[in-house]
């Protein structure tokens, strides 16, 4: 609904979500949004999923997260069919026979895999358009997601040129550094209690950084540093450049404890010129 109010509101801006999980929409109500929303919008739009984790998954709405690989590979046969003429699928999680006539429209949006772990990574590269990180330095990007990425495309006999790599870049264009820096560190506190996440900043080379959460219960400045940019434009900048030599085609901007942070509308702006 925030993004159709947008749509409305603009006629060249990109849109898009990073991302909405699976298991809470069938593909088949999915892709009915998706295509609604792509037809307000004149194409502009791009659908982001993923399969989020235990704790909002199962703590927190009771649903039971299982076989991610599996129901992902399913979901994204069946949201394909459903974003076009209709889709007959039977699998061992969906089983769908969904019909539509198709009216005039623009294509189908295109579709985006949120990925942290090696295998769905693959995944991505394998059967997306593209894929959504979050969180993952440039390190990371460069050695450990982008060959993934490339296995997949390999496996599905296509290219990576043309598959869009989306990163969140977290970033604070401002003067008041330390205060950045504290509220990034607060917020880098629940991702190092998920597994998966610390499994990446160990992967991308900042086990130190995890250690040392795990001793103090804080994330070390250090940890930040590498995860986010802060502080003035020119440092801010030269952080989303590594992202695109990494490899990163589609830097998402995302200002620090957005959407709060007195430095979020100097940031966006700042960015925007980039």
């Amino acid at each position: 609904m925030v993004l159709a109010a947008y749509a409305a509101a603009t006629t060249r801006v990109g849109l898009g979500n990073g991302v909405v999980p699976v298991y809470p929409r069938h593909p088949v109500a999915m892709a009915q949004s998706a295509l609604t929303l792509n037809e307000v919008s004149g194409g502009r739009f791009r659908l982001g999923i993923g399969v989020s984790h235990k704790t909002s998954m199962e703590a927190m709405l009771g649903l039971r997260l299982v076989e991610p690989l599996a129901v992902m590979r399913e979901y994204v046969a069946v949201l394909r069919g459903a974003l076009g003429a209709g889709s007959e699928f039977e699998g061992r999680h969906y089983r769908v026979r969904w019909a539509m006539a198709v009216p005039t429209r623009p294509p189908a949006p295109p579709i985006y895999l949120a990925a942290l772990s090696v295998k769905m990574l693959e995944l991505a590269g394998e059967i997306a358009d593209g894929v959504v990180l979050w969180l993952c330095p440039p390190a990371y990007v460069r050695d450990v997601a982008v060959p993934a990425l490339e296995r997949g495309r390999r496996r599905a006999g296509k290219p990576l040129a043309g598959f869009e790599v989306v990163a969140a870049v977290p970033l604070a264009v401002t003067d008041a550094r330390a205060a950045a820096m504290a509220a990034f560190r607060a917020e880098l506190k629940r991702y190092l209690e998920q597994p998966f996440y610390r499994a990446m900043m160990q992967a991308a080379g900042l086990g130190d950084g995890v250690t040392a959460f795990d001793r103090g219960g804080e994330a070390p400045e250090s940890l930040a540093d590498a995860l986010g940019g802060i502080g003035d434009a020119r440092a801010a900048r030269a952080y989303v450049e590594a992202y695109r030599k990494a490899g990163v085609t589609l830097p998402a901007v995302r200002p620090i404890t957005f959407p709060d942070a007195p430095w979020y509308r100097r940031t966006v702006e700042e960015a925007a010129a980039w």
